[in-house]
């Protein structure tokens, strides 16, 4: 059972805020992000357990400059283990520079890693349309008890309106 790291967003510089405005209508997506958390748990039995999740991090995309590059992210979730399957359901807020949010959600693939869909978007992201997946590069060591950190590959395509 590993916590999953979302990702995404926030452009750092105004330079990446014409970037951002002159990316294609359409188009693919390759981003590296790292994250940090807490995660909460009930430890019910070695069978059962739930846990809730808050994570913050950044992305960077391959190359420079496209889509969801330079970003942070907030990301609220819950993770159930119940006889050996584990579900996850986590909402992640990419806020931008320039003010623009994506609302991501994040579930479980047939493959076990993530999923990643956009729920809603404001500004220039009103409609985007964004689906993807995500594969895990850690686990890396936990530094304290509760706390997890991680970064994570994620590809897939996007449709702006």
């Amino acid at each position: 059972m590993g916590m999953i790291s979302v990702a995404t967003f926030v452009a750092a510089a105004s330079s990446n805020l014409a970037v951002a405005a002159d990316l294609p209508k359409e188009g693919s997506y390759d981003i590296h992000s790292c994250t940090s958390g807490a995660a909460n748990a009930i430890a019910f039995s070695k069978d059962h357990r739930v846990i809730s999740i808050e994570q913050w991090g950044s992305t960077f995309s391959n190359p420079p400059g496209g889509m969801l590059d330079k970003g942070v992210f907030h990301c609220l979730g819950l993770q159930t283990v119940f006889a050996g399957t584990d579900v996850y359901s986590h909402y992640c807020e990419l806020v931008f520079a320039d003010g623009d949010k994506i609302l991501a959600h994040f579930s479980p693939g047939p493959d076990g890693n993530p999923i990643r869909s956009t729920v809603a978007g404001t500004g220039k992201y009103e409609g985007l349309v964004l689906s993807g997946t995500v594969v895990q590069m850690g686990p890396f060591a936990v530094v304290k008890p509760g706390a997890f950190q991680n970064c994570n590959h994620q590809t897939g395509t996007y449709k702006l309106r």
